[in-house]
């Protein structure tokens, strides 16, 4: 009901594709975005790619005159049924269900038939996991098409192509011409956030929601050899259409150095040539560090494992991140896509069997210590080469400060700008394995969805283990992706004999995704499900003690045990406001006792430690 009532009111408000024979599109937004800086003319080869409207098989994003549109969910869907019926070569595979009932589906490019052949290298394109930043979509409608009746079926020879349209399928319907005001098209956009009010792309780690699941169990049955992740980006403008990176880039530092050693010697160039021989400007993925004085610098953007390129280090899946260049025309974007996919193909065609190694390569590192927590440096590493874009400063009378005003014009002088990497601000050692207790199966869940192998009890278990005390932990002031996190920054470690009962697990890290085991469970990790705030029964203390019982206990402590008073009276000096806080004073004294509760801030998931 509520599906069919979806379709109903995005055919009447949002206006359907024409090959869907609705009503003809809007020629123009509520507004033109006039406070949108002008956009470097641009006439690519790649136009050649486009077919004309009269086409029956053009995409809804083709079939606009200004090519400045992308279907809603319900046409999409018809569109690409309406292609696996015609073509031998596509099928759709439903893989998931958003919280409002649609189906998450993928479109399969391949000579298989039903099953594909383990031996061909896959490329797995996501696009839409920010419904608003759809290039990927439209892209894909263009390519799969020209694969299945436009002679480009010798792409899939060597290689299985996999196109997710629209990951965040309800943040997609979630549409309208007022959704992203500094994204040049497409004039409908959907919105960022999911129908649960979340972002999917910082939920690669944690999986709280179902889209992510859902993708995450599909990437894992087809096996992707290369991850595309397809977003437009925020921010400067600058000359570049299409950027892209991963983590470990021209040698950097990553969890899959074999990986990201073929991506810069084989990937990265081969895109480069492709995207400038049909007339797009490739450019390495960068942030700047100050929207408002775009010189300032740039940045790496961090490389947490909560996005796609830094999980996919982490899970030794080779990911690009794309991030085409809002400011340019949809147009643009879509064909610079369509180029990236096309030599993402053939690549994988010409050399998928040696990143397959690299990967194998990577996923049998086992690093006694693991890098976490990046943060940016403090201080440039270098400079880079930048194809600005024009501008100047004014006097804001708005804002009432000094902004830009982009002039839409290339800058004929490469810009030096300052880059800024990022560093790790903790170091993790790598147990033997982790000991997960049963009753938190909403955790034990999440870690088999990821692919974590385990061994499951069927009787309690004794195990010795190593705990941990959590002596600092607070509590965040606000929410964050429907979390309150919980941060922690100094622990204890306590040798315990531990009672394991039924359906608790063991968790080694000699796997391939050991490194995605301890950035989960280790609580100091900012992307561990403690860090999220997913475990605070922790810090709930239980059991008091009224003064009148433990007064007395204490002076008897205080006559006992002379390295005791010392301390005291230690503290009394250091803290004023502890000396003079009668129930204060008294609580040091209970914490000492064997009253206390001794599992408060005890980290219920155990370490066994390497032998």
């Amino acid at each position: 009901m509520r599906l069919a009532f979806s379709a109903v009111l995005s055919s009447l408000v949002l206006l359907s594709s024409p090959a869907m024979s609705q009503p003809d599109l809007p020629n123009a937004k509520p507004w033109d975005q006039p406070f949108l800086p002008p956009a470097p003319e641009w006439n690519g080869k790649s136009k050649a790619l486009l077919r004309p409207a009269t086409d029956p098989w053009a995409s809804g994003f083709e079939q606009d005159a200004e090519h400045d549109f992308s279907p809603n969910y319900v046409d999409t869907r018809a569109w690409f049924d309406k292609l696996d019926a015609a073509s031998a070569l596509i099928r759709i595979e439903e893989f998931g269900v958003s919280p409002e009932g649609r189906p998450i589906y993928a479109v399969i490019a391949s000579k298989d038939g039903a099953k594909l052949d383990p031996k061909k290298p896959v490329l797995l394109v996501q696009a839409g996991i920010h419904p608003g930043e759809i290039d990927g979509k439209d892209a894909g409608m263009m390519i799969l098409r020209d694969i299945a009746f436009y002679g480009r079926d010798n792409l899939i020879d060597k290689v299985n192509l996999i196109l997710i349209p629209i990951l965040s399928v309800d943040g997609h319907e979630r549409s309208g011409a007022y959704s992203r005001p500094n994204q040049r098209g497409p004039r409908i956009q959907g919105w960022r956030n999911t129908a649960t009010n979340q972002n999917l792309n910082r939920d690669y780690m944690k999986l709280d929601q179902p889209e992510m699941r859902a993708v995450r169990a599909f990437a894992n049955r087809v096996r992707p050899d290369l991850y595309l992740d397809v977003h437009v980006t925020d921010g400067i403008d600058y000359q570049y259409d299409v950027t892209f990176g991963y983590n470990g880039e021209d040698g950097g530092w990553s969890r899959s150095p074999a990986s990201a050693k073929w991506l810069d010697e084989h990937f990265k160039p081969a895109m480069y040539r492709a995207l400038e021989a049909q007339g797009h400007i490739p450019g390495a993925l960068v942030f700047a560090i100050d929207d408002r004085d775009p010189k300032k610098g740039l940045s790496d953007g961090g490389l947490g494992e909560r996005f796609s390129n830094g999980w996919g280090a982490a899970a030794h899946v080779p990911t690009i991140l794309i991030e085409n260049h809002s400011l340019k025309p949809h147009e643009q974007r879509v064909l610079g896509t369509y180029v990236f996919i096309e030599q993402s193909l053939r690549v994988l065609a010409q050399r998928g069997g040696d990143l397959r190694a690299a990967s194998a390569k990577d996923a049998a590192l086992r690093p006694a210590e693991i890098p976490a927590n990046f943060a940016a440096d403090d201080k440039p590493d270098g400079t880079r080469d930048f194809k600005g874009i024009q501008f100047e400063f004014y006097d804001s009378p708005a804002s009432g400060g000094r902004e830009v005003r982009w002039l839409g014009k290339p800058d004929p002088v490469l810009w030096q700008m300052p880059f800024y990497g990022s560093q790790p601000t903790l170091t993790l050692k790598r147990p033997a394995a982790y000991w997960v207790p049963a009753y938190r199966a909403d955790l034990i869940e999440r870690l088999k969805i990821h692919g974590v192998v385990m061994e499951t009890l069927d009787a309690p278990r004794t195990v010795s283990v190593e705990m941990l005390r959590l002596d600092d932990p607070k509590v965040a002031a606000a929410t964050n992706e429907g979390h309150v996190p919980i941060r922690v920054s100094k622990v204890t470690p306590l040798r315990r004999d531990w009672v394991y009962p039924k359906g608790s697990v063991r968790i080694s890290t000699d796997q391939p995704l050991g490194d995605i085991v301890v950035l989960l469970l280790e609580p100091q990790s900012s992307e561990s499900f403690f860090a999220w705030g997913m475990v605070p029964e922790v810090l709930n203390r239980v059991e008091y003690i009224e003064g009148y019982a433990i007064a007395p206990m204490a002076e008897k402590m205080l006559a006992q045990d002379p390295g005791l008073k010392a301390a005291f009276e230690a503290k009394l000096a250091a803290d004023p406001e502890f000396a003079k806080n009668p129930d204060a004073r008294l609580s040091w004294f209970y914490e000492r006792t064997p009253f206390f509760d001794d599992r408060w801030k005890l980290y219920p998931i155990g370490r066994e430690l390497p032998r």
